[in-house]
């Protein structure tokens, strides 16, 4: 991924700043381009993770994502869409700061081990491993929040909270009639209720459940969303540059290039590893939706990913991945522009 010499370049000419003020910048930029993509997409992740929970009920409690998204608006109305948005909020600007963090440093650091210029380019192989880094590290940060989210988001869903939701095949004026109307005006557990009764009931271990798919999915994860957008931005960029005739920069990147490049990532970032997340999911809303009996210890990522496989086959895993994969189009796109717009406007 050598770019033409005489029409690209990666030479970032700003002045220098130091290393706190660069960490602050990815910090500050990285959490306004998470909450802005999060509040985006919440509905859609929700709809994710209601589909991802029900592989290894015997009966699915619904029909597809349209028919999730239907019955989640008429039982619970639009703060059901936007159950758990507190956490995901929290854990976008958490995640997005720690990884463009985590991922501009270790390109840094690449260059040190390397003994190369902080101006020269990265390979695509760099680019790659930075993004598997820096997902790596997010991964730990990420899981305790996703648990909290998880929970929340299937809350309605709980057999001690409602019966008649339960089934495929409900009829929503009887099911308001017997019960899920006044459900609706019960108090739900908050993030920091549910947060608080993960460590009550299984220690601060506890809040890393599912760490194990986490880790996969953002590794592998990272390595692709950062070096595709880097890939298919870089073209883009040359692409331009070839028909000016001018010599351009990584800073010069168009706000349409980014959301372009950033688009592509999202797409190839939840196909490459989705069943990675599928698994964690059940796992994380295992306890509200198939309450094993006091002293039995939870499934490990192995043996939940052996019972779904029995249970759904391959189709199994990828629950809910077309909606995903809709969403994280244009949820990705958002976060490059916001964060490649603040990077080139503001100079920390």
């Amino acid at each position: 991924m050598d770019a033409p010499q005489d029409t690209f370049t990666w030479d970032d000419t700003r002045p220098p700043s130091s290393n706190v003020f660069r960490a602050i910048k990815d910090i500050a930029f990285g959490s306004i381009a998470g909450m802005v993509s999060k509040v985006f997409e919440h509905p859609f992740d929700l709809i994710k993770v209601r589909l991802q929970s029900q592989v290894l009920d015997p009966t699915a409690r619904f029909n597809g994502p349209i028919d999730c998204l239907v019955r989640t608006w008429r039982n619970e109305g639009i703060r059901g869409l936007y159950r758990g948005l507190p956490a995901p909020v929290v854990g976008a600007m958490a995640e997005n700061a720690t990884l463009f963090l985590s991922y501009n440093e270790l390109q840094n650091l690449l260059r040190r081990l390397g003994s190369h210029p902080s101006s020269q380019d990265p390979t695509l192989s760099q680019l790659a491993l930075s993004g598997a880094g820096a997902g790596a590290i997010t991964s730990f940060v990420l899981t305790p929040i996703e648990l909290v989210k998880c929970k929340m988001q299937v809350q309605m869903l709980a057999p001690n909270r409602s019966t008649a939701i339960l089934s495929a095949s409900t009829d929503y004026s009887a099911a308001a009639a017997s019960g899920v109307a006044s459900l609706k005006r019960t108090a739900l557990p908050g993030p920091v209720s549910v947060f608080v009764s993960v460590i009550r009931d299984t220690g601060f271990r506890g809040l890393w459940l599912g760490q194990t798919g986490t880790l996969i999915r953002e590794t592998g994860g990272g390595a692709v969303w950062f070096a595709c957008k880097e890939f298919v931005g870089i073209q883009l960029i040359q692409r331009r540059a070839k028909s000016l005739g001018q010599q351009l920069e990584r800073k010069d990147i168009l706000p349409m290039e980014s959301a372009i490049a950033g688009a592509c990532a999202g797409g190839a970032y939840n196909l490459s590893l989705f069943p990675a997340d599928t698994v964690k999911s059940i796992m994380q809303t295992e306890e509200e939706l198939r309450p094993r009996g006091k002293g039995v210890p939870a499934r490990s990522f192995f043996g939940t990913a052996k019972d779904m496989y029995r249970a759904q086959g391959i189709r199994g895993f990828y629950a809910g991945c077309g909606i995903t994969v809709a969403r994280s189009i244009p949820s990705s796109a958002i976060i490059f522009l916001i964060y490649d717009g603040l990077s080139r406007h503001i100079t920390l």
